[in-house]
């Protein structure tokens, strides 16, 4: 009779000790409604657009060039026109290399940012798990990581809200920067 109670005994706090708190976000909308996000995507659609903007205006500089260089070809001696022809090459491919040093620096910023972003957004799952006693928070996303879950384990809204509320940034915020 000991022997049996001692079991059952072993086997409840197994059974307790292996009370295990998971739960799972969605990291897509997690990082898709993060307010801070929202407000790098809107910063770095603008700066995309000014560079846009400033691009487009030395390309049409430059094809205004070109057109002059055709209208006057014509009255040019070969030497002359040669040398136009030649300034005009130069001059394309600076405007290309410039298009592509800028783009790329301007997305290799915005990939930092970003990757900082993501980096927070992880420690603060971290430190909310910790703080909420879960043993696992599993990352569910558009690949279908978790192919099913009890409902009431999705605690994205959750965190969200706190990320939010963490980063200084009201939803109103966020939605008037859109």
């Amino acid at each position: 009779m000991k022997k049996l109670f001692l079991v059952l005994s072993m086997g409840a706090i197994f059974t307790s000790c292996n009370n295990q708190k998971t739960a799972y976000v969605d990291t897509t909308v997690l990082i898709q409604e993060y307010s801070e996000m929202k407000e790098v995507e809107a910063d770095f659609s603008q700066r995309s657009e000014s560079l846009k903007r400033e691009l487009d205006s030395a390309a049409q500089g430059f094809q205004q060039e070109v057109m002059a260089f055709r209208d006057n070809a014509a009255t040019m001696s070969e030497a002359e026109r040669q040398a136009a022809q030649d300034e005009l090459m130069r001059k394309q491919q600076m405007l290309q290399q410039q298009q592509q040093m800028r783009s790329g620096q301007l997305r290799q910023e915005g990939d930092q940012v970003i990757d900082s972003l993501i980096t927070k957004v992880k420690d603060f799952v971290k430190v909310y798990g910790e703080e909420n006693d879960y043993t696992y928070i599993f990352g569910s996303n558009e690949s279908a990581n978790i192919m099913y879950a009890e409902e009431g384990l999705d605690i994205t809204q959750e965190i969200l809200k706190e990320l939010n509320e963490n980063s200084g940034v009201t939803e109103q915020d966020a939605v008037v920067t859109e």
